[in-house]
């Protein structure tokens, strides 16, 4: 018998039997973005993750939907779906529900996943099925051409937008954290390492992982994400589980206001005796997490949160829906199939009695039903 994952999100996946590389994991197809796309750097740390989680190439999938990000499948040597615009979620959850050997990642965009497939995100990651989600960030349209997309920021010119966007943007860890979903989590193209360690995590955990990727678009959105780029950079907010939450360079620090218990940032040299926020991926309380993401500079982005913002335990979908379907033994198959075909809403009608005749169907001819004044209806009599 085939060894599993030993992680909880990986349990049902079989383990390799031999070690692989990361050229096994590349496919033959020539990748097809343009010249300085952050996707070559996702996509080259996707590859050098996957041998090191040891799982085998049959049993990963990758479902994208349309856009730039979703020629993701083409470029892994591994089971892949582009499917429809928007849907990418919806079809992974199937996938999960019914083969729960697989490892389900979803790639998508900003446009992709936050516009038309909005509804689907959402419920996918409210329902916690075990799929991974990395949703590539470029706060613009890039497959057509550079139109406005629900991340770009308010005032944004574009050719959808000449005179400025006037529509306020999404944050897509607020919108996650929003629908309840377990793993929430944010990282940059540039941070190799950081964004290995965020993805090692998401696959790891058991349930709906979400993982934003601020990713460059050098043609119609080249450097939105220059003043984060920088590992040290004021601008970062790095989280880690269990610290006190200080701005990269250590100069601005999170702090509680004692009234309102609203967080607000202060320089670090005069926090004085001010409630220091400590960072909690763990809590059950989505209320913190949702602050800290709020502090999101969603406009100009002079300051963002980096890192897991939640990562908590709850019942997975796919896993209790499995739960529920079972096979009857053969001596009750033809009780338990008459008992579903029966259903809880039949009624039932002593045998001798009509009903007056009705006006006439669709024919003109006189019709009758049987049924009687004091018919049962879920044991009740009506």
């Amino acid at each position: 018998m085939t060894a599993t994952h030993p992680s909880p999100g990986l349990a049902r996946v079989p383990l390799s039997l031999t070690p692989t590389n990361r050229k096994e994991f590349v496919s033959d197809q020539e990748v097809r973005w343009c010249p300085g796309c952050g996707d070559y750097a996702v996509l080259a740390a996707f590859q050098t993750l996957m041998p090191k989680l040891g799982i085998r190439r049959e049993n990963t999938v990758i479902v994208s939907g349309i856009g730039c990000s979703s020629r993701f499948p083409y470029y892994m040597d591994t089971y892949g779906l582009h499917s429809i615009h928007g849907r990418a979620p919806s079809i992974a959850t199937g996938l999960a529900l019914a083969r729960p050997d697989l490892a389900v990642w979803v790639v998508t965009g900003d446009g992709d996943a936050l516009s038309i497939g909005g509804n689907h995100l959402i419920h996918a990651l409210r329902r916690n099925t075990n799929i991974t989600i990395l949703l590539f960030n470029n706060r613009i349209y890039g497959l057509t051409k550079g139109q406005h997309s629900p991340t770009s920021e308010t005032g944004k010119v574009t050719k959808s937008s000449p005179v400025g966007s006037v529509d306020n943007p999404f944050n897509p860890v607020k919108l996650a954290l929003g629908a309840e979903a377990t793993f929430v989590a944010r990282s940059l193209d540039s941070d190799r390492a950081h964004l290995t360690e965020v993805m090692t995590r998401a696959v790891q955990h058991r349930g709906a992982s979400l993982v934003e990727i601020y990713q460059n678009c050098p043609i119609f959105n080249d450097g939105v994400f220059d003043g984060l780029k920088d590992v040290d950079s004021p601008a970062i907010i790095p989280l880690r589980h269990g610290e006190p939450i200080v701005f990269a360079g250590g100069t601005r620090t999170v702090v509680r206001e004692p009234r309102s218990g609203q967080l607000s940032v202060v320089a670090t040299d005069e926090v004085s005796d001010r409630h220091v926020v400590v960072h909690d991926e763990a809590s059950d309380d989505v209320a913190q997490a949702m602050a800290v993401a709020s502090l999101t500079d969603s406009h100009g982005l002079t300051q963002s949160p980096i890192g897991i913002f939640r990562a908590v335990d709850r019942p997975v979908h796919d896993d209790e829906a499995r739960a529920q379907v079972h096979m009857p033994t053969a001596e009750n198959r033809i009780r338990d199939l008459q008992t579903l075909v029966t259903g809880h809403d039949t009624w039932t009608t002593p045998a001798g009695t009509t009903a007056p005749a009705a006006a006439g169907n669709v024919n003109g001819n006189p019709t009758s039903t049987k049924t009687h004044p004091q018919e049962k209806h879920h044991g009740l009599t009506s």
